[in-house]
Formats: C-alpha cells, structure tokens, sequence
C-alpha cells in the first residue's frame, strides 16, 4: 500500500493503482473520455488531468500515470495531488474547447441526447464560449452494417470502439486511418461489423458517433420506462434493463452483472426487439377442415377438453422449449401428471442430460466469474463465440491475461482467441487427457450440447467427466467439468423434473409417428412432430410449433411477464414484465390454470405467488435468487459409459441470429444473418 494526498485527504490505495483509481478512491470525481475500466489505457483524450505537487510542471494524466511513479515530499510526505486547482480547471476548459472546435453541435438531433458524456462534461467543465472561429472539419459518415448508425463527425477519437473490438471481441474490426486532423474511426473497406458483440460500441460510445441504427430516432432516454431483467437469447443470464414507451419494448441494454456479463450483451439480445411485436400470436386458434381459424378462449379450451376425454393417461406428452420460464413448466409438469402421464421433457433436442444423476452432471460448475481463475481449457463439441458470445469473451478475457493453453476437439471454429485443435472425434476425449501435460491446478473442461443430442450424448457425457477427473479438473474446492447449455430454460426444466417418469417417452419418442395422442407443446419451436398427434401449441410466435398444432393458446414473451430462469451455470434470476402481451395473450401459467379447470384436473393455486410458494417447497434450489451453490460433484464418478461413435462431433449454433423464434421474427436479425452468410461463402471462395 502507498500513502498519498488527494485535495488534503490522505489515504492508503495499492502503489499499482492509477491517480485517477487513487482519486475515485478518495471520492473524487474525474472526468474522462478514452479511459475505460475494462479496457487498456490510451491516454489520448486528456480530460482527466490533475495537478501534481513535486511533479511535471504541467497537468498530468491522471489515467496513465501510477501512485508508485510519483515521488514524495522532500521530508518523506506522501505525495500531493490536486484535482481542482486553478491548473487543472484551466487546462480541462482548455481540452474541453478543443474537442468542440469541430463538433457539430447538434444535441437536438442527436440520438445520443440525454445519454452524452460529453454533452454532460461540456456542461460541467466546459466554458460558454469557444476562440475558434474556424470552419469546422465533417468528416463522412462509415458503414458498419446494419447494427450501427455512425456520425462520424461527431467522434473525437477516443478509440475506445477500436480498443473493444481488439480486446474484447477480438474481432479487430475497426481502426484508425489517416493522421492528425484527418485521422478517421473506420472499418476495413468500410465493410460490415463481424463481431456479436459490436453493439456494445454503442453502449462505450462517449459521444454519438455510434449509435444503434435499429432503434434510430424512435425517442428519447427521458421518455422510456426502465425494467431490469434478464436475457433469454442464450442460457448465460445476462443482466438487461428493457425500455419501455407504452406497450412496446422501445430498447434492450445491458446491465453491470460482473459474475455474468460484466457489462456486455450480445447483439442477438440487444436487438431482437423488432421480433417481440412482429408475428405474435394474440388470439386463440382452432385448426378446422385444416386451417387454423380464430376462436374464443373457451371455444379452444373446449376443444382441448373433448379431445383429452377419452384419451388414456400414457398416450399425453408435453414437451417444453427454450425460452419458458420455470413456472410454465411447473404448471404444464402438474398438469399432465393430473391426467395420468409421465411423458415429459424440457430437451427437444434430445440431449442426454438427467437430473439423476445430481445438478453437478448438466451445470457450468466452474461459473462463468470461475473462468477467470482457470489455468487451462478444454471444450468439447461447443463454439462458445456461437452458442455463448458473452461467455466467450469471458475465456478471451482470461486468455489475455497469459498462460492458459485451450484445446478443441470437434469442428474447427474461431473462437477469437488461439487454440490447438486435438481431433474431430469423440474418440480424442480419452486420448487429450492421457497425453496432456499442462492442465495447471485448475484445468477446465467444456462440452456443448451438440455432443450430448448424438446417439452416444450419455457416453460423451460420461467420457467427458473421466476426462475431467483425469486431468485433475474435479476435486475440493475446484470443479472444472462444465455443460455449456445454448437454451435458457434447459437448466430450469432439469432442476424442476420436466423429464420423463417411469415408463415415460422423452421428446423424441413423443414427437415420432405413434408417440402419443394428444401432445402440449409448450414453445418448442425447433422439434418436428409426426402427423397423427393432436397438438397443442402454448407460445407466442407463430413459428414452427404453430404451424403444427390443432389449437393455440398464445402467451406472452419474457419482457411481458415475471419468471424464473436458471442460467447455464445453475444461477436463479427473475426477468420482470416490462409491459403487456397484445390481444387476448395471457402468462403461460395463467392459460394452464385456466386450462386445468376445463379438464376437470383444477391446479393448486391461484397467483403467482401461490404458484412459487408450491415451486420453493417442493424445488428448494429456486428459493435464493442470484446465487450459486456449488453442486456435489460425487455422483459425476458414476455416469454410465459407453461406445463412442466415430462421427465427427458438430456445433450445436449453425447460425447465431436465428436460434428461436423471436429471432426469426426479426427483420434485423435476418439482415445480420444473410450478411454473415454471405461473408461465409466469399471467404469460402
């Protein structure tokens, strides 16, 4: 620790800290455009000079000069450092002119109004006049695909777009060109961003040079209602905060989680808000003569009851899908049950995961925070960069820190950060952990859920988990075997029970000719179901599930109501409703109690509280939320082997932007997902 003085306040701060931590630490405030904390320092934009006693006789910058670079006084006092003299209030009105000789100018036209750093620091540390009279330079707005609005006019090069792209996403796809005045924030032949995660530009943007063009010019930030909740596109959890103006989600941001996403979300989650309004189901439905017209509730519900009368118990499934809370399921769970059946599961895409085998067998055990502390990776028939893009830069953040090897076995991909490839088979599981010599304390292992969909998923698993143990990755205190789920309620549905009983058929028994006779389908969109089946569809999207079924209920998305998730690595959250379902669509759980009543199987509660009451008492795991408990990792010794098939192992996200169905409602999300497939064949050719 060092002693220093900051404005007559003495305090001890570690001799690595930068003044301007130092000065945070004293309670502060420094202003700053290019400094970041999770970025590398530029030290470029110079608004964050203070003054230093015994130093350089000018302003220093406070983000790139250390407290143990400073020296003391000339009888040992600690150093002094002045934030507000008459030195640095001068130069900061003098960096502040500066950066406005060319700025537009244009708060009221401009998207950034209301959220501008430098709006806000012009005002607090700026004059009301400037002594440049000068034309002011414009320089020509860049493409940057169809995520990212640019005025470039309007940057001042604090390059911290360029800094993220390098750092975070490791995608490199902006830099600078040109020098001095004519220096420009551009990216290679102006062509499309190829990161998921290049929205966050957006959000680290200090002025309105970037901005998000999908939500160009639709309001201002004072005008929308903020509702923090969570992130559904994939199964990490992110934390989001949803803007509402009425009834329509207006935005989705990010919100600080660093056990979870820091400060980052991926593009699919920022900017599938068009998909939320666009082919919703509103109304209910009944499939006549071979069309689905509309219907009243009770018309639909009558249709389900004549129809489940005379139906035996064994021949009534239910299948769940990606994006259903915990509630729904348990709903739908003590509904079929009711009716006599067993036939349930929450893996449509037949992934040989059961909670038999104890939560530590299907859960990222590590934590996502836990990558951090590994010294080693191995993944397994996943491409994080794909199935999990804020968990990916989670790996790179730790790659970047130096000495961590990370091997693949399956299909060769780019993960943004170097690897050696180990094989294309199964078979080089056994072979990597007998041959590995670096695996450090903390080896970490990843399997992704195309390797456990194969035939062999449970001997995957399984050899997965030896593998683990064999190279030291499971013991006290550490365990580094992890399942990286792509779906947000796979983890929920396992931790409820949403399996098959005894006797009873998982999804892909159901879904075959002759599986059942009456199927409840609540948003499975990415499963086919044999004709023969009477199919009853709970979803909001008239997607794939839609088309298939008999009746439709409509529900609502996750921003309209209040739900469970159970992230990738065993993390209760809540996502809160941020506004109403359109028409007549109703919170899954509300239709299946209503449901239960028309079949004469009326469920236990009647609100939502009640309904969680029943879920905490018979599933004590969802009683705290936002934690993680450590899962016993004893019975993972014990997983069934089994013969590997010799198949190459795949990934489980051929295209990142149309994974569910409100991706696919998207009208950005489509122009994202033909760029990037036509990016694919011309580097093909």
């Amino acid at each position: 620790m060092a002693k220093i003085s900051i404005d007559g306040i003495e305090i001890d701060v570690p001799a690595d800290y930068t003044l301007l931590q130092a000065c945070e630490e004293a309670g502060k405030e420094i202003p700053r455009f290019c400094f970041h904390e999770r970025l590398s320092i530029a030290g470029n934009c110079r608004m964050c000079l203070v003054e230093v006693k015994g130093g350089p006789p000018k302003p220093t910058a406070s983000c790139a000069m250390a407290v143990k670079d400073l020296r003391p006084g000339p009888h040992g006092e600690p150093p002094v450092v002045l934030t507000n003299s008459p030195m640095v209030k001068k130069a900061r009105e003098g960096v502040m002119e500066f950066l406005l000789i060319n700025h537009p100018l244009d708060c009221p036209i401009c998207d950034q109004g209301g959220e501008c750093d430098l709006q806000d620091q012009a005002m607090a540390y700026g004059v009301d006049s400037s002594r440049f009279a000068e034309n002011k330079h414009a320089v020509a707005d860049k493409y940057m695909g169809p995520l990212i609005k640019t005025a470039m006019t309007r940057c001042i090069h604090c390059t911290r777009c360029v800094r993220f792209t390098a750092e975070i996403a490791g995608a490199d796809d902006l830099g600078a060109m040109g020098r001095g005045e004519d220096t420009e924030i551009t990216t290679y032949l102006e062509r499309a961003m190829t990161s998921e995660l290049s929205g966050c530009v957006a959000d680290i943007c200090p002025v309105g040079a970037l901005l998000p063009k999908p939500q160009n010019f639709r309001g201002r930030p004072w005008e929308f209602v903020k509702t923090p909740s969570v992130d559904v596109m994939d199964a990490v959890g992110s934390a989001i905060r949803v803007d509402t103006r009425g009834r329509e989600v207006m935005r989705i941001l990010p919100r600080v989680n660093e056990a979870v996403n820091e400060e980052w979300i991926s593009d699919k989650t920022r900017q599938i808000v068009d998909g939320l309004k666009r082919q919703r189901l509103d109304r209910a439905y009944v499939r006549e003569n071979g069309r689905l017209r509309a219907a009243a509730w009770p018309e639909a519900f009558a249709a389900i009851a004549a129809k489940a009368k005379g139906a035996a118990g064994d021949r009534i499934g239910a299948i769940a899908g990606d994006l259903v809370s915990v509630e729904e399921m348990f709903a739908l769970k003590a509904l079929v049950e009711s009716l006599g059946s067993a036939n349930l599961d929450c893996r449509q895409d037949g992934t040989k995961l059961d909670p038999k085998f104890g939560r530590a067998s299907y859960l990222f055990n590590t934590t996502i925070e836990g990558i951090e502390q590994a010294t080693s990776l191995l993944i397994v028939g996943a491409n994080p960069r794909k199935e999990a893009a804020v968990l990916n830069a989670r790996i790179r953040k730790r790659w970047r820190q130096g000495a961590f090897p990370i091997a693949l076995i399956g299909e060769k991909v780019d993960l943004t950060c170097p690897y050696d490839w180990v094989g294309a088979g199964a078979d080089a599981i056994a072979d990597y952990a007998g041959k590995a010599q670096s695996a450090g304390e903390r080896p970490m292992v990843i399997v992704g859920q195309a390797a456990l969909a194969r035939p062999d998923g449970a001997a995957v698993l399984a050899a997965v988990a030896k593998a683990a143990a064999d190279l030291g990755a499971i013991r006290d205190g550490w365990n580094g075997f992890n399942v990286l789920h792509t779906a947000a309620a796979r983890v929920g549905g396992l931790d409820v029970g949403f399996t098959p009983g005894e006797g009873g058929r998982d999804a892909i028994a159901m879904t075959n000719p002759g599986g059942v006779d009456i199927l409840f389908n609540l948003g499975a969109d990415e499963i086919d179901v044999a004709p023969g089946a009477f199919v009853v569809y709970l979803g909001s999207h008239g997607d794939r599930g839609a088309h298939r079924a008999d009746v439709i209920l409509p529900t609502a998305t996750y921003t309209e109501m209040s739900g469970l998730y159970v992230n990738t690595e065993g993390r209760v959250q809540m996502s809160n409703r941020a506004c109403f379902a359109p028409g007549e669509a109703r919170e899954g759980w509300a239709v299946l109690r209503a449901l239960s009543a028309e079949l004469g199987k009326t469920l236990p509660f009647d609100s939502l509280a009640e309904l969680r009451a029943k879920l905490v008492a018979q599933h004590p795991v969802f009683a705290t939320l936002d934690d993680v408990a450590p899962a016993d990792a004893g019975p993972l010794a014990s997983l069934p082997a089994g013969t590997l098939d010799a198949a190459p192992l795949r990934t489980s996200v051929t295209d990142f932007y149309l994974t569910n169905p409100i991706a696919r409602a998207s009208a950005v999300m489509a122009e994202c997902s033909a760029l990037a497939a036509g990016a694919l064949k011309q580097a093909a050719e």
